[in-house]
């Protein structure tokens, strides 16, 4: 039985409400694979978005007789999933290049023309400015020029170590700076479907 439209999925909440578990697995089957992909585009942690989407379904299924879903159920879950991908990574308990990530698909994408992208991104470029010399050089080879540790070290006549480390204090000004705007609307754009 395939079901796709608003009108089967207010058919699956009914059901719900009365307690099918019937109900519970084909909405579960329906949309599970869709929010993994979406959450782990950005967490990149396949255990921590099965996690996020088991415990999503969990809390429908406990909740079911009072929950309110004002727009289409396939909102709702995004929605969830938006909510809880925000909440780990302002929680920290998130990979630690989740920042390094969210920057490289917002500078490399050529197809994110919203206006909140460009801002995004300006801000961005405006933090990678104010890094000192040295660590923005190296930042700026490894990111936009995409070299290897080695390669920026013979370019710029310094050890591998020491390009670690710029890019290290590069990445964590980035995490620290982005976190302070890293809001759940930006998740929203992030997660588009």
């Amino acid at each position: 039985m395939h079901l796709h439209t608003d009108t089967d999925d207010d058919h699956l909440l009914t059901l719900l409400k009365e307690g099918s578990e019937f109900a519970l697995t084909n909405i579960y089957k329906k949309y599970w694979q869709r929010l993994y992909t979406s959450s782990n585009a950005i967490l990149r942690d396949g255990q921590a978005c099965e996690d996020i989407i088991q415990e999503i379904f969990l809390k429908l299924w406990l909740n079911r007789q009072d929950i309110q879903i004002r727009v289409s159920l396939s909102a709702y879950l995004f929605a969830a999933v938006r909510y809880e991908v925000y909440r780990q990574i302002k929680s920290g308990r998130v990979r630690e290049d989740i920042f390094d990530h969210v920057c490289e698909r917002i500078q490399a994408g050529p197809d994110y023309n919203d206006l909140e992208y460009k801002e995004l991104n300006t801000k961005i470029s405006e933090i990678v400015e104010q890094l000192p010399d040295k660590c923005r050089a190296v930042y700026k080879l490894s990111r936009e020029q995409h070299l290897s540790h080695k390669q920026i070290a013979v370019q710029l006549n310094i050890s591998t170590k020491t390009v670690e480390n710029h890019l290290t204090k590069a990445l964590n000004s980035l995490r620290f700076s982005l976190g302070q705007v890293l809001t759940l609307e930006l998740m929203m754009l992030l997660m588009k479907r």
